[in-house]
């Protein structure tokens, strides 16, 4: 197949992309109540899954302060076209997370017969490790990051005569800001694999500088995290710190695999 040919066959991976997106973009606007009152504003609510779980664990180890005190935050609206604009949004961001397995496989069926049978297998688990970080990064965002965020930002108070009123702009895009850049960056491992596969990354190297790493990974926290407060950092932080640990461990076996292959 010529250039030219190749350049169809790409016209058409986009456009069967974008019908897919813009179909489920536009189901997700029919479905307008369980979007946003079971998924999006469901981390406003008390009986929202994570609190309950704290609530439990602390009553089952006696520590009372697992369990959170969920205030009653008011959220508004400003903005005469906010409320239709975030729904376009919305559906438009939660139509490309959920097509996401869809658009990479058109990916890989458009890349895959210019690989050789050991590249492909490569890019496969390659595929595959891209898809268990992702949504375990939106999961550990959506469970445990954005809810602690919320409801510790949303109830601390200077002064009880002030009320906090959150806009629905502000809680939209810290929301969407979180998820998307947690489900991102837990894409650190599959990097490190990549980049230990051509010999560029070192375990010694990463071990050498841990402690470089954990400055570098409370900055990166600060960058993430749409707010400014300390709290939300510790939250990001942690788990990049952990990443790093992971990332650490699959540079060393990528080289135990490769010093294997050399002796045999």
């Amino acid at each position: 197949m010529n250039f030219w040919g190749h350049l169809e066959v790409l016209r058409w991976v986009l456009i069967r992309c974008l019908v897919v997106v813009f179909g489920l973009a536009v189901a997700v606007f029919c479905f307008k109540d369980f979007v946003f009152e079971g998924i999006i504003l469901a981390p406003c609510c008390s009986d929202f899954i994570t609190y309950r779980a704290m609530c439990w664990l602390g009553n089952a180890v006696g520590i009372a302060g697992l369990c959170p005190a969920i205030g009653e935050i008011e959220m508004i609206n400003i903005n005469l076209s906010s409320q239709l604009m975030t729904h376009l949004s919305v559906s438009v961001y939660l139509a490309a997370v959920v097509a996401m397995p869809y658009l990479i496989t058109e990916a890989w069926l458009f890349v895959k017969p210019a690989l050789y049978n050991k590249e492909r297998r490569v890019a496969k688990l390659a595929v595959t490790a891209f898809f268990f970080q992702f949504f375990l990064g939106l999961a550990l965002s959506y469970f445990l990051i954005f809810p602690l965020t919320y409801n510790f930002l949303g109830n601390y108070q200077v002064s009880e005569r002030i009320v906090n009123q959150i806009s629905l702009s502000s809680y939209i895009s810290t929301f969407m800001g979180l998820l998307l850049t947690m489900g991102l960056v837990f894409e650190m491992p599959v990097v490190a694999y990549f980049f230990a596969r051509i010999g560029v990354l070192k375990s010694k190297l990463l071990s050498k500088y841990r402690k470089v790493a954990v400055v570098l990974t409370l900055v990166l926290a600060a960058f993430i995290t749409p707010s400014t407060d300390v709290f939300t950092m510790c939250l990001v932080a942690l788990p990049l710190y952990l990443l790093y640990e992971f990332s650490v461990r699959v540079v060393r076996r990528v080289e135990r695999g490769m010093e294997r292959r050399v002796s045999g």
